[in-house]
């Protein structure tokens, strides 16, 4: 008797794992649902400095400004995605060259190049006034130098981090395709999207551990 008891202990134990382990892949799908329609609506902005040095990291943030500038001049005011892609793609070697300039400006010697990238993983990150999950996106990736120092991320459009947008992000965010629940996520007018977008993190990492293993 007390064999079957242990028996049945360890099948309800079995049936519990595999029920949790079948709930949490399917949030997991709802989740990478989440992350993938939000990456489909805009670019990211990738700026890796020379080094961690206080003067590169510097240097890193006056080159952001320079390239953010540069590449909001491309935007029409009712530009797509599509036509945003385009342009930047058509544009790198002004963006670079906007770029190296602010690095000469500077004093420094260092190389700058600019690539339009797809796939480029990004950690969760919180901004001023909104925040954007973890995962893949389509990048603008600015290199400086031997690009060994510490990276920053934003977006590039909709241009949600330029310091000279008049319009609010909800209203950014809006023009550049997002829907209004997408809005509401990023700016945390849906409660607890911190919460989800760390969930965000934590599965695209089980996925990343599982797929080694």
């Amino acid at each position: 008797m007390r064999k079957t008891n242990k028996t049945a202990a360890l099948r309800r134990w079995e049936l519990a794992l595999l029920l949790g382990l079948a709930f949490a892949a399917l949030i997991g799908v709802w989740l990478d649902g989440q992350q993938a329609a939000l990456a489909d609506q805009v670019i990211r902005l990738h700026v890796i400095a020379n080094s961690d040095s206080e003067a590169d990291q510097a240097l890193k943030l006056q080159v952001r400004d320079q390239v953010l500038a540069a590449a909001e001049e491309l935007f029409p005011g009712d530009c797509t995605l599509e036509e945003a892609r385009s342009l930047l793609a058509d544009s790198l070697e002004k963006l670079a060259a906007a770029g190296a300039e602010t690095v000469g400006e500077a004093g420094y010697a260092y190389p700058v190049t600019a690539s339009l990238e797809d796939g480029v993983w990004f950690p969760t990150k919180e901004y001023t006034d909104f925040a954007l999950p973890a995962g893949n996106y389509t990048a603008l990736r600015v290199v400086i130098g031997e690009g060994a120092g510490r990276n920053w991320w934003c977006v590039v459009f909709p241009p949600l981090c330029l310091g000279s947008v008049t319009e609010s992000t909800e209203e950014t965010a809006l023009s550049g395709g997002f829907d209004g629940e997408q809005v509401r996520l990023i700016t945390g007018e849906d409660e607890g999207y911190v919460v989800k977008f760390k969930a965000i993190e934590l599965w695209e990492q089980f996925c990343q551990w599982a797929g080694e293993t």
